[in-house]
């Protein structure tokens, strides 16, 4: 096997050994604590509507990737390679959507309980689930043209304004469908990633803020309780900083492609690679920053206290039987 290929095939088998069970592990773990604890945190909803964007894509996108570079061919016909395509799509669009959701209710959650602040807090926490399927309604009417331009590929000569997507061909015909549609989806993914950008550094400025104004008093209570927001609005920035540069490249790349009358397999895998990453990557972040999620380190941690608590007690009598 040719070694690009074989590179190819390497990274997309990664991101599925990585991507399925790790946003399956969020979903099923999440209605496992609605279940048990008959509760469903705002917060929770949209982490598993992330997870099931994330699985969306690693199936619709990231296996087809990896079935194509080990050789397999003639995958997909024309309505597959239609339903696929849009998949994936909307997928996406929910990805970042649901990513920037997530960013501005955690800056409106550490926000100040007062004017605005307030006003969205009592309007937007209620409403989270409603919300999030508005997103999924908006996404499902915006995106149907990547489905309709999709086809499968054949051995004829294709309109120079196609990207080549693996199985499948996306034909625009003309120059103006080829830039209308990428400047329009272009543009959306920018708007959200600026508005992402924008929320995490408000919740950085909270953060730094509220650091310097309990930095005497994190013995209290109301710090304890400050401190699990401060690890909620951390994991938000982080998850937000791998939005920004995984998507972020792809975004330039895809401009990039705009310019060109006809874009190589090699630059559009470069581009779905860096998409695909945060569809396996973030739900790492997810889990390493949600105590919810970690069983077992807490079960450790707890095992841990315990044994720091025995030792004292061991340490303690011993230092009264030695006066």
């Amino acid at each position: 096997m040719d070694i690009n290929l074989l590179s190819k095939a390497a990274f997309f088998l990664f991101l599925v050994i990585i991507g399925i069970p790790a946003n399956s592990y969020i979903v099923l773990k999440f209605i496992f604590i609605k279940m048990v604890e008959k509760k469903f945190l705002p917060t929770n909803i949209i982490l598993t509507a992330l997870a099931l964007m994330n699985l969306l894509i690693v199936f619709s996108r990231v296996i087809l990737q990896y079935l194509n570079a080990i050789g397999v061919e003639n995958l997909l016909d024309d309505t597959q390679c239609k339903l696929s395509v849009y998949t994936y799509r909307v997928s996406r669009s929910m990805s970042i959507s649901t990513t920037t959701f997530l960013s501005c209710y955690q800056c409106i959650l550490i926000a100040p309980s007062s004017g605005i602040w307030s006003y969205l807090k009592q309007k937007v926490t209620p409403n989270v689930l409603a919300i999030t399927i508005c997103l999924l309604v908006i996404n499902i009417i915006l995106d149907p043209s990547s489905g309709l331009y999709a086809q499968a590929k054949k051995n004829s000569t294709a309109s120079p304004y196609t990207l080549y997507l693996v199985y499948c061909n996306m034909a625009f015909g003309t120059y103006n469908n080829y830039i209308a549609n990428g400047s329009l989806f272009a543009t959306r993914d920018f708007l959200l990633v600026g508005l992402m950008a924008l929320a995490s550094t408000y919740i950085v400025y909270i953060l730094i803020k509220h650091k310097r104004s309990v930095k005497d008093i994190r013995s209290s209570s109301r710090a304890q309780g400050k401190s699990a927001e401060d690890k909620a609005s951390r994991a938000v920035i982080m998850l937000v900083i791998l939005y920004v540069l995984l998507f972020g490249f792809d975004n330039c790349m895809w401009i990039y492609t705009l310019t060109l009358t006809r874009v190589t397999n090699d630059m559009n895998d470069a581009r779905i690679a860096l998409a695909c990453s945060y569809s396996a990557l973030s739900p790492i972040v997810i889990i390493a920053n949600n105590p919810k999620l970690q069983p077992r380190f807490k079960w450790l941690e707890q095992r841990k206290t315990l044994n720091e608590n025995h030792k004292k007690v061991v340490d303690g009598n011993l230092k009264v039987a030695s006066e």
